[in-house]
């Protein structure tokens, strides 16, 4: 069964647009793990505008699952993943000043920073996934940099879901059977949701995680945050 890794940021901007400490992103992440997600991801930007650096460490004795931690690696990010030493860090390619993950990393251009960031993880004992697109290239380049992992970037899929289903999800087909002749581990994320992720899991082959925050906390707006988990971790059964 492929993982499920619930993303807290979104608790996070809650909590910030009141200031205080409610609702708690450390209770969440109790609570989620309780519920059954099988990992907890945060994704600290320099602004702190949603999670910040201190509820890293605040979360790492909590988390008893798999700890993930995403971040374009700047000083200061390298320097709290060292600190904290999460199971996972996805390095992602985002600027200071994006929303959101909008695109994979160009594995290639950046070959020789990312391989001596890979190397400074792995050294730590952290398990290292690179965000990348679908190309095959670079796919390729982040095996050639020594990454564990590739997360697939898969807003594209989700996009193009709602239309054509088959179309949107053969890209990814493609990338994951790349990944795996490269013996590349494979996760996937970004606007997966209940509407698309069982259809996802069932076609991407060696699947291990996908990492869900926006759609997920979205819907235990409505559901409640034990139901939610649940729908989600039953879109991720096999057969």
């Amino acid at each position: 069964m492929t993982r499920l890794s619930v993303n807290i940021n979104k608790i996070a901007t809650l909590r910030n647009s009141r200031g205080g400490t409610m609702p708690s992103v450390t209770e969440a992440a109790i609570r989620c793990q309780q519920f059954g997600a099988e990992g907890i991801t945060i994704h600290p930007r320099p602004d702190e505008r949603h999670i910040r650096y201190n509820d890293a460490r605040d979360l790492k004795p909590l988390v008893t699952t798999e700890f993930n931690i995403e971040g374009y690696p700047d000083p200061r990010f390298i320097a709290l993943v060292l600190e904290v030493l999460p199971q996972q860090v996805t390095l992602v390619p985002d600027s200071p000043s994006a929303i959101t993950s909008n695109a994979g990393w160009d594995t290639l251009k950046h070959r020789d920073f990312l391989k001596e960031v890979v190397g400074k993880f792995q050294k730590a004992g952290i398990r290292v996934s690179l965000f990348v697109g679908t190309e095959p290239e670079m796919i390729d380049g982040a095996a050639q940099i020594g990454a564990d992992r590739v997360e697939l970037y898969t807003e594209p899929y989700a996009t193009d879901f709602p239309v054509n289903p088959e179309k949107a999800i053969l890209p990814f087909i493609k990338a994951a059977r790349t990944a795996e002749k490269l013996g590349l581990g494979l996760n996937a994320g970004h606007d997966l949701s209940l509407e698309n992720l069982r259809y996802f899991d069932q076609h991407i082959p060696n699947l291990l995680e996908v990492s869900i925050g926006h759609a997920l906390i979205a819907d235990a707006l409505y559901l409640g945050l034990e139901k939610t988990i649940e729908l989600y971790l039953e879109c991720l059964k096999k057969g």
